[in-house]
């Protein structure tokens, strides 16, 4: 059984306001950049009782994501299956678990825009439970909206001014910085090519780059990459036009193609 922090008589009789964290990384691997505010926010919402993260240590960079997280006293869930939903079973069945042994965890906060959890909302809801919900931008399910309300649905990147700190930057001993290298970002492009492919989605610039921004916690955009002469591409179909000079790819229009493959990624 999972160990989660129980409030002694005492602490229920003086503030029975406890908050849970539970993020899967691999749908918003933007929480690294804001893995302070975060804290701040939660901890303004109640005593945090837990704080889940939960990632793939098949995935290089979900594992350094989570090695910084856990020096700020994170609970870092490795689930390596890599088969469907794995991850969100895992998330779920802890939350169901920390809210049946924590009577007093009266909110939750969940950073997923996945659309899997709304029967987890859902439960929640029907426990009488406030459920706050962080997606990144681009893989927001409407329907999680609807069921938690526009109150209690953010966006990652609104955590500076939801905790009054929008002027202000992360504690420079936290502060991470978010950059691959342009042979990374290919490798990172194919695999998303492919992903989108196995999915039965058309290969669109918008659906691979927010693949690559799961796939891969640096990569935070095209701005990110880093190449050789130290320039910055000004939008990601210059790193598209970049990789099919090199050979890399091919494209028509806004789809891509995998010239290994020799057909179109659609």
């Amino acid at each position: 059984m999972t160990s989660y922090h129980l409030p002694s008589k005492k602490q229920a009789s003086q503030k029975k306001d406890y908050t849970g964290i539970f993020c899967d990384i691999q749908n918003v691997p933007s929480i690294i950049k804001f893995t302070n505010l975060v804290l701040q926010f939660a901890e303004s919402n109640g005593t945090v009782s837990c704080k889940n993260i939960y990632y793939n240590s098949q995935c290089k960079d979900q594992v350094v994501s989570s090695n910084k997280l856990k020096e700020l006293g994170f609970r870092c869930v490795n689930v390596p299956d890599s088969s469907k939903n794995s991850a969100d079973k895992r998330l779920k069945d802890d939350c169901y678990e920390a809210v049946a042994f924590n009577p007093f965890l009266n909110k939750i906060i969940l950073f997923s825009g996945d659309k899997d959890f709304a029967v987890l909302i859902s439960i929640l809801k029907a426990m009488g439970k406030k459920v706050i919900v962080f997606a990144q931008r681009g893989s927001e399910s409407s329907r999680l909206i609807k069921l938690v309300s526009n109150e209690n649905f953010y966006f990652v990147d609104e955590l500076p001014q939801l905790v009054g700190n929008s002027n202000k930057t992360e504690p420079q001993n936290t502060a991470i910085v978010f950059q691959i290298n342009y042979n990374e970002a290919i490798e990172y492009l194919t695999e998303a090519i492919n992903t989108a492919l196995s999915q039965g989605k058309p290969t669109i610039f918008s659906r691979i780059d927010r693949l690559m921004r799961q796939g891969c916690a640096n990569y935070q955009g095209c701005s990110s990459i880093s190449t050789d002469n130290g320039k910055k591409f000004k939008n990601f179909s210059q790193f598209v036009d970049a990789a099919v000079r090199d050979g890399k790819v091919q494209r028509e229009g806004q789809e891509l193609f995998l010239i290994e493959l020799d057909k179109l990624a659609a």
